[in-house]
């Protein structure tokens, strides 16, 4: 294995940088740019056409979800995927390198590399830090936006990555698979508004907030680090385990760690705490602050 190709779930920005400089981007290797920010801070979209990785093109979670769904960024169709991805130069043959923009070095990232898992595909990556340390480093930036040929993209979906919210309810009795929640503390407690919910958690989750495996740099943290974080917090890697959050983003990023530490099995509660919210009973959202009160 490559030193710079880290169990194929991330890269670095060194061997990235090699490969758009060896114009290996193209059909066996695809880089996109899965940035999304609230509307009002930032545009993703806008940003991407003045300046990205040279050959990157923009996958728009926006686009590339379940439309038709209440909640926000849910999965789409196996179709859905198929024709979208296609659409980028994406086959079920290509390298996908997944990177974001996001100040914290990577933030929706993980969610696309997670998709492309759940919808079957092998070779997908995470840039390791982002599009901020890969300018921070130095390497090629452009404005020029590519148009890749449309390629042919099969999807068949995983459901072993994939918890319903039917499966979490009877998980509340059963405790089959074990549960982390990725969001802040505050918010996992319920002392804090989530986005404008009430917030809270599910009964027989476990608190490990997302940026805890990240770098003060926004790389991953090492593969040492991350066993001794979910050891703290009482995560058997050898035992099933479902992540989620408040929408199902940043859960991949527990589903990335896991990988690292090689666990590949990781499933992610799609609907995360903004469907939970909505449909389970309450005595199913557990909150400090109700608690306090009661």
């Amino acid at each position: 294995m490559a030193p710079n190709v880290l169990g194929r779930a991330l890269v670095t920005a060194k061997w990235l940088s090699e490969a758009v400089r060896a114009g290996r981007v193209g059909t066996s290797l695809r880089v996109l740019d899965a940035s999304w920010y609230p509307p009002q801070k930032r545009n993703a979209r806008q940003e991407f056409k003045e300046r990205h990785i040279p050959g990157a093109s923009f996958f728009d979670i926006e686009e590339c979800r379940d439309q038709s769904s209440p909640y926000d960024f849910m999965l789409p169709s196996e179709s859905h995927f198929a024709d979208y991805v296609g659409r980028l130069g994406v086959s079920n043959d290509t390298h996908v390198v997944v990177y974001d923009g996001d100040e914290l070095g990577t933030f929706y990232a993980p969610r696309a590399w997670w998709m492309f898992r759940a919808f079957g595909h092998k070779e997908v990556s995470v840039l390791n830090g982002g599009f901020k340390n890969w300018v921070t480093e130095g390497h090629p930036v452009t404005a020029e936006v590519s148009q890749p040929a449309p390629a042919v993209f099969k999807a068949k979906l995983n459901t072993t990555l994939l918890k319903t919210f039917e499966e979490m309810m009877q998980n509340v009795g059963s405790l089959r698979f074990q549960v982390v929640d990725s969001r802040p503390e505050g918010r996992f407690r319920g002392t804090e508004l989530d986005q404008g919910l009430e917030s809270g958690h599910i009964p027989g989750a476990v608190n490990i907030p997302f940026h805890s495996f990240l770098t003060e740099t926004g790389h991953e943290k090492s593969i040492e680090e991350i066993q001794q974080i979910f050891r703290e917090k009482k995560v058997d890697l050898s035992k099933p385990l479902t992540a989620t959050c408040r929408k199902g983003v940043t859960a991949c990023h527990i589903a990335l760690a896991a990988y690292l530490c090689g666990k590949r099995d990781v499933a992610v509660y799609d609907g995360s705490w903004s469907e939970w919210f909505h449909r389970a009973p309450p005595h199913y959202k557990v909150s400090d602050l109700k608690r306090n009160k009661a």
